[in-house]
């Protein structure tokens, strides 16, 4: 028997390999790679497996790695020291985050993609309690015109998800691909 992620690999093949339509709306251009959060290192690991499967099909890759976002966009904040000795100081400015995170994203993307291209966005654990993850992706999913795979931590039931396996979650319209 296959390991989890070896299983979502494959299976991420299996759809990246279909015609892409340019006739749906963002939402249903996202593909959510779903994986259960206790295999975070492994699917870091064999990210690369990811890029050549899609390469495969002729797909450019762009990964955008989020997993630092947070602490850069926080080191570069004027009251950084007063919002570690106050961190309830910082909640207010969470929606200038994730808005600021959209549009550097944005514009990593923008010159390099075409309806051909695969924009991966790897990290998104690390904004539980942060920021909303359904509202960033899809912000970001406006702005690109291939395809978003998101690999998500959690867990996906009808067309609701749950980042890291919270009792919250939230409806979207992406094609979930389990591995």
């Amino acid at each position: 028997m296959a390991d989890r992620i070896s299983s979502l690999l494959k299976n991420y093949e299996s759809h990246i390999s279909l015609p892409w339509t340019q006739m749906a709306s963002s939402e249903e251009r996202s593909i959510f790679a779903i994986y259960k959060p206790d295999d975070e290192l492994k699917l870091r690991a064999r990210i690369g497996e990811f890029e050549l499967a899609t390469q495969k099909y002729d797909h450019p890759w762009t990964l955008l790695d989020i997993t630092d976002s947070f602490a850069s966009w926080l080191a570069g904040q004027d009251y950084a020291e007063a919002y570690f000795e106050d961190p309830e100081y910082l909640v207010g400015n969470y929606e200038y985050f994730a808005a600021e995170l959209v549009e550097q994203l944005a514009q990593q993307i923008t010159e390099q993609q075409t309806d051909q291209t695969a924009v991966a966005l790897l990290g998104c654990g690390t904004l539980f309690g942060i920021t909303s993850v359904s509202d960033l992706v899809k912000a970001l999913a406006a702005k690109i015109t291939g395809r978003l795979v998101v690999f998500f931590p959690g867990e996906q039931e009808g067309n609701t998800y749950r980042l890291l396996d919270a009792k919250n979650g939230w409806g979207y319209l992406a094609t979930s691909i389990k591995g």
